[in-house]
């Protein structure tokens, strides 16, 4: 069982009366942010370790129970060994701390007692020293049974402070956090300024992870442009979400009328709002807007192939377009199903590189020839993804 202990007891630094947890983070509050890693990585079970309980904090315990994971509310050590199933594996998460997803997956990973650091040099303010050269990065991975050592000492004591002290004394193992690993998102903030730079790092890394050309090159640079000013203003996800929408509507739409240039290149723009959007709603927790964005890439993108295949078969009174545009969405979705994550290469099609290849073609008139590329390119994608997972002799 793994289950979650987060720290809500530190005041934030440029709000007075205002716990650092409960500061604004990207449409929720930090806790909320920090709860939702938990979840990702495996958590089934939260403890939320306060000093006081403020109305902010309240509701956004309340809203945590709601994502599918027990929540409990302790003030001490002992009170926290009481909730923990002995056997448990609980993931520490100290007060104001920021990271990633991928950070979180790392030490979500089985083994025993860990400490994430870092060295001296790299550490953050905020960040505790556990050696003569290396500060504890503010996650770790503990034995249940370390929470009730804790218990057993003198209720005076930081439990944050002496729940890590417990650890380094047990010879916990260090999994270092590489310099750059977070890109930046990794700290303990309890500014709230510096709080929503913390977060614009983290939803640019959301939409840096692509490895297809298409998607890292040409959708992540624009949606790290985007986001920043959306998360500013405080855009709700399904406002972009529904511009996503619209957008490929349109596309559609013209494509339908003959304007199959103008048409692609929508959407690809409504491509743009959707990975947008599936990040704002991702950070937001809120996973089936999130999922709904994701599919509707590809959903657009086959359309699109589709429409004007129809169309010029229509034109030209063969089925040659129709042909070309079921082909290259076969293929796409063969590839999308063979191919993970793993064995992608940089070269390899996505539904947004297909419609950067049919666009010159249909933009010069010649929408056959933009078929057959963008259906040629799927297959030599899917050549390769068969050949990738194919057992070797």
């Amino acid at each position: 069982m793994l289950a979650g202990l987060i720290f809500a007891t530190d005041d934030a630094d440029d709000r007075p009366g205002m716990l650092a947890a409960t500061l604004p983070f990207g449409g929720l509050t930090l806790i909320e942010f920090q709860a939702r890693l938990l979840v990702s990585a495996g958590v089934s079970q939260v403890i939320v370790v306060v000093a006081r309980l403020t109305p902010e904090l309240l509701g956004a315990i309340a809203r945590i129970g709601r994502r599918g994971a027990s929540v409990d509310v302790v003030r001490t050590a002992t009170e926290a060994a009481e909730k923990l199933h002995p056997l448990a594996r609980v993931l520490v998460v100290a007060d104001g701390l920021v990271t990633t997803s991928d950070v979180m997956a790392v030490m979500a990973e089985d083994g025993g007692d860990a400490l994430l650091t870092v060295s001296d040099r790299d550490a953050s303010p905020g960040f505790e020293r556990v050696g003569s050269e290396t500060a504890w990065a503010g996650l770790a991975r503990l034995e249940a049974k370390r929470i009730a050592e804790v218990a057993a000492m003198p209720k005076d004591y930081d439990f944050q402070s002496t729940l890590l002290r417990v650890a380094a004394q047990a010879r916990a193992r260090h999994i270092a956090l590489l310099p750059g690993t977070a890109g930046g998102a990794h700290g303990i903030e309890r500014d709230s300024r510096t709080l929503a730079e913390r977060g614009n790092v983290i939803l640019a890394a959301l939409v840096s992870k692509p490895l297809v050309w298409a998607d890292r090159y040409i959708l992540a640079p624009l949606a790290r442009l985007a986001l920043p000013l959306l998360m500013a203003r405080v855009v709700p996800s399904w406002a972009v979400c529904a511009a996503g929408v619209v957008l490929g509507l349109a596309a559609l739409a013209a494509i339908l009328f003959g304007l199959s240039w103008g048409g692609v290149l929508l959407a690809i723009v409504a491509s743009l709002a959707f990975t947008i959007g599936s990040a704002l709603a991702w950070l937001r927790d809120e996973e089936p807007l999130a999922r709904f964005q994701t599919a509707a890439i590809p959903g657009v993108a086959a359309l699109s192939a589709l429409l004007i295949g129809h169309v010029t078969s229509v034109a030209q009174g063969t089925a040659t377009g129709w042909t070309l545009a079921i082909a290259l969405v076969v293929a796409a979705m063969l590839i999308e199903r063979a191919a993970g994550a793993g064995v992608r290469r940089r070269w390899w099609g996505s539904p947004v590189a297909y419609l950067l290849t049919i666009l010159p073609f249909v933009a010069t008139g010649l929408p056959l020839i933009a078929l057959a590329a963008a259906a040629l390119y799927a297959t030599v994608t899917l050549s390769a993804a068969i050949e990738s997972i194919r057992e070797k002799p």
